[in-house]
């Protein structure tokens, strides 16, 4: 609008400025030729044609001074679908060819462009990968919907805030190095994350991708230790029952020996059948996370369930002076599982809290529903899970107890997985550690 006012009280002046030039020669006209009134009527009229002319003049230089005010106007309004005519003129013809060919070639790109990001957006929102973009300060600027539930974060928590400042295993975003990728454990699930660079109007801008190995490394770690653990099972087995045997069969002899010996000689055959068992003990608790059967599911009632199994912990609870109360426990119906299985994992859950906190401290019970399902929740007061082991929780025969065996968390994930329930273990923010299943 500046551009415009600006232009045409130059042509107004320039209008003024030939009006009171040609009227000034017009009076003084008059005054010299007076006497001569046929002189006095051409001057006259050659002002006439010569103001005529001027006003043809103005209007020449002022047309293509138009044409680009309202042609730079198009263009910041970003209307690419106006075009001029030719006007007969070849000057002006040459320059609003030009002008057409540019807004048709603007308007051919932001057309592929406008095709291109629709393209884009549909591919964001049906990928199965997660896909979080940064602005240029490092913020996030999107997240599509599979990266929003494979970080649990909605755009409200996650868009403009930096990956340190992102709830959750967002924050443990930001140890991917750029141009790298690294497996990293969110809960129960282990993400694969590289980070890579785009450039934006000539900037770098940072993005990651995100995708699910959970079930891809379950299975195949899965088939690795199960394969371990039957050829470990079948060679003990094929030892141990002979071996006892055959020991067993060794205390007939003892009445053969002196009085002096056979007592000793007693002991070490009866220690030794004892070790024995409890290597096939010891080698059959592993199996039975190999040859753990389909879950059987029927109605239960957590609640009650959970009530049950403090009865039976209630002596070892006491004993180190933990108290288990109920935060919250709303009334829900039952849910459909294998009751003996389902008590595994509680059993497991709740002695692993006893042994975090050790003595003097408190478990914490909530069952409630949580957005559109019911949530388990048991939380300690014990000093939560170190940083460096977060990534090997779930790992098979990894344990950080002097005789754990190392398949505790992964009997848990095995059982919670085939009833197809979400899960996760996590630090609290007020101490301690919190394991919840979603029903």
């Amino acid at each position: 609008m500046r551009r415009k006012r600006r232009t045409i009280s130059l042509r107004t002046k320039i209008v003024a400025y030939l009006v009171l030039i040609h009227g000034v020669l017009a009076v003084i006209s008059y005054f010299v030729l007076r006497e001569n009134r046929l002189w006095l009527l051409a001057i006259e009229a050659l002002f006439a044609v010569s103001i005529s002319l001027g006003f043809l003049l103005v209007r020449s230089f002022f047309v293509p001074l138009e044409l680009i005010r309202t042609g730079a106007e198009l263009i910041s309004e970003r209307d690419f679908t106006s075009q001029f005519r030719a006007v007969g003129q070849p000057e002006m013809d040459a320059l609003i060819e030009i002008y057409n060919r540019m807004i048709g070639r603007l308007r051919e790109e932001r057309l592929k462009a406008q095709e291109q990001h629709y393209f884009l957006d549909r591919i964001l929102n049906a990928s199965p990968a997660g896909i979080v973009t940064l602005d240029f300060d490092g913020h996030v600027s999107l997240l599509n919907p599979s990266a929003r539930d494979l970080l649990g974060l909605s755009d409200e928590e996650s868009l403009g805030r930096s990956l340190a400042d992102l709830p959750g295993a967002g924050a443990s975003l930001t140890d991917v190095p750029l141009g790298e990728s690294r497996v990293l454990t969110h809960g129960r699930r282990r993400l694969k994350v590289s980070r890579a660079e785009l450039f934006d109007r000539g900037f770098p801008r940072g993005f990651l991708i995100l995708e699910e190995l959970t079930e891809e490394l379950r299975s195949s770690e899965k088939a690795a230790y199960g394969k371990l653990i039957r050829m470990m099972s079948h060679e003990v087995n094929n030892s141990v029952g002979p071996v006892s045997s055959l020991l067993d069969s060794f205390r007939g002899y003892s009445d053969q020996l002196g009085e002096e010996d056979r007592q000793d000689f007693t002991n070490a055959v009866t220690v030794a059948i004892t070790r024995l068992e409890r290597l096939g003990a010891f080698v059959n608790g592993f199996a039975e996370v190999v040859r753990l059967p389909e879950p059987d599911r029927r109605p239960c009632d957590v609640r009650q369930l959970l009530d049950e199994i403090l009865v039976l912990l209630r002596p070892e609870l006491e004993r180190r002076h933990i108290q288990c109360p109920w935060e919250k426990a709303e009334p829900l119906a039952p849910i459909d599982l294998d009751r003996n299985q389902f008590e595994q994992v509680l059993v497991n859950v709740l002695k692993n809290a006893m042994e975090s906190i050790d003595e003097d401290g408190r478990i914490t019970l909530y069952l409630a529903w949580e957005s559109t399902r019911p949530v388990l929740r048991i939380a300690d007061t014990g000093p939560g899970i170190p940083e460096e082991i977060r990534p090997l929780l779930f790992t098979p025969f990894f344990s950080t107890k002097r005789d754990g065996r190392g398949l505790g968390l992964t009997l848990i994930q095995e059982i919670l997985t085939r009833h197809g329930f979400d899960f996760g273990l996590e630090n609290r923010v007020e101490g301690g550690a919190e394991l919840w299943v979603g029903f």
